[in-house]
């Protein structure tokens, strides 16, 4: 049976401070499993059981401690969980501070950085590698080809990061009037978001109750009309476009009517 979400509470068992490559083991999960989230806007389960698929992939180990991470610092937040015996699994969702972490994991300092040490690693373990390839060939062959698509993966998606963080290097922000921004004080800190949510793999277009819960961890006493008279003037400047979606779920309570259309969607 589906019961209220009450808050996750993971206890993990002291252990020894973790080394360098357990960090690094553990952001991976963490980074992926917020991708997987905010690239679905859904409920997602917190834990792989079984064939059923989830975030993490395990409760225990770095897996369970990348999970527990997620939810102290508010990336992951329950929806609700669900009881089978004595089993209890846990259902979560993507918050706008996920997206933020997923952003700054992407930032053109981090994908630099990650590039740099990738072809570091890569030209040291060039001359040892292909002798042991040249010894071993009839045995490794199999072992060979996985480790050449595992590398080619990687340096496409760091390339792709990489375009991306260049062109956000040059763009230098979102352009917005002086007149508009000071008629919308938080506009730029909506068009920044917009972007960011992008760049991390979210679909667009983008819910309006999305954008007012991120707006209002920056600015918590905005309202609901204030939000949505916003919008309006960033949306008759053509800084975004307010949109409807026939088909897709959405918050009534942040709709709102341009010209004939009732618009529950956002994007840049």
């Amino acid at each position: 049976m589906d019961t209220a979400p009450p808050p996750l509470e993971l206890e993990l068992p002291p252990r020894p401070d973790p080394t360098a490559a357990e960090l690094q083991r553990r952001e991976e999960f963490l980074i992926a499993a917020l991708k997987t989230a905010i690239a679905e806007p859904k409920e997602h389960r917190l834990f792989q059981s079984g064939k059923l698929p989830g975030l993490f992939p395990a409760r225990t180990g770095l897996s369970s401690e990348a999970a527990l991470d997620a939810i102290k610092r508010g990336y992951l937040e329950s929806v609700r969980t669900e009881s089978k015996g004595k089993f209890i699994a846990e259902w979560v969702r993507a918050t706008p501070r996920g997206v933020d972490c997923v952003h700054a994991h992407d930032s053109p300092k981090q994908v630099l950085h990650e590039l740099k040490v990738v072809l570091a690693s890569s030209r040291a373990g060039v001359p040892g590698w292909l002798v042991e390839t040249r010894n071993e060939l009839d045995t490794i062959s199999a072992k060979f080809e996985d480790r050449a698509r595992e590398v080619m993966g990687k340096l496409d998606e760091l390339s792709r990061r990489l375009d991306v963080a260049l062109r956000r290097v040059e763009a230098q922000g979102p352009d917005v009037p002086a007149a508009i921004s000071q008629l919308v004080p938080w506009a730029v800190d909506a068009l920044e978001y917009l972007d960011r949510r992008t760049l991390a793999g979210a679909p667009n277009p983008c819910p309006l109750g999305e954008l007012f819960e991120a707006m209002r961890d920056k600015r918590p006493a905005i309202s609901i009309p204030e939000f949505h008279t916003g919008l309006r003037r960033l949306n008759d400047n053509r800084a975004v476009r307010l949109l409807g979606r026939p088909g897709r779920n959405a918050d009534a309570e942040f709709a709102l009517l341009v010209g004939q259309e009732l618009c529950s969607f956002i994007e840049r």
